[in-house]
């Protein structure tokens, strides 16, 4: 019965929620009203899925903006994200993301990044695009993985992530989520049952004080903060 009302609530939510958003996109500039109205309907998601989510590290969450980056393992990492982090988000995400009714066309309307994983020059320009929404202030999530993971251990970084980082200079803040693989898996619509999930940050990485770092170096500095995020007890 609850997965039924999960998905009546999550078709329904989302078609709700673009028709409320499209009449707000010429006033909301940088996309600040939209990615609040996002957060409650993330919430709601997961209350009606009665996912509870716990968040160890907020106090690292200090001096935005900041590129965020963090392990994937589910879709359900992205309704956790976008309920529980106090601070306005956009998303660098796959293309055929945006090409999904409603939902899709809320992350084009919201100023998300649009990622064309098989065009490098497409690539390249999603890079600058989100060096732009970061010079606005914007804080940038991105999962350096690229897809998720099946069994939760990290995969291999890709190095779009690194590049963006070393070029705009701006923290990387560091997030370890626990539990959305076994709440919804791999191929399912919506969690397939109730839970907790964790979300752990950590420090940020100054990359201003580290003036010589490359992306291959950074991005294993990277790997080793989120892989210790995920081993804590």
């Amino acid at each position: 019965m609850r997965k039924v009302l999960t998905i009546v609530t999550r078709i329904f939510s989302t078609i709700c929620l673009f028709f409320i958003a499209l009449p707000l996109v010429p006033f909301d500039r940088n996309g600040t009203t939209l990615n609040k109205l996002g957060k409650l309907w993330a919430l709601l998601q997961l209350r009606v899925a009665g996912i509870e989510v716990t968040i160890n590290g907020g106090e690292y969450i200090s001096q935005p903006p900041y590129i965020i980056m963090c392990n994937h393992q589910s879709e359900l990492d992205i309704f956790v994200l976008l309920a529980s982090l106090n601070i306005p988000i956009k998303w660098m995400a796959k293309k055929e993301l945006f090409t999904l009714p409603f939902l899709g066309w809320l992350l084009r309307i919201g100023k998300n990044i649009s990622v064309d994983r098989t065009n490098p020059r497409k690539a390249l320009q999603a890079i600058r695009e989100a060096a732009d929404r970061i010079q606005e202030g914007m804080n940038v999530v991105v999962f350096p993985e690229g897809t998720w993971s099946s069994d939760g251990n990290l995969l291999p970084f890709k190095m779009g992530a690194f590049i963006l980082a070393l070029r705009t200079r701006i923290p990387i803040l560091p997030i370890a989520i626990k539990g959305t693989r076994l709440l919804q898996p791999e191929g399912a619509f919506v969690p397939v049952k109730k839970g907790l999930v964790q979300i752990r940050i950590g420090e940020p990485i100054d990359i201003k004080k580290e003036e010589f770092v490359d992306r291959h170096t950074l991005a294993r500095k990277v790997r080793s903060r989120i892989e210790n995020l995920i081993a804590m007890n």
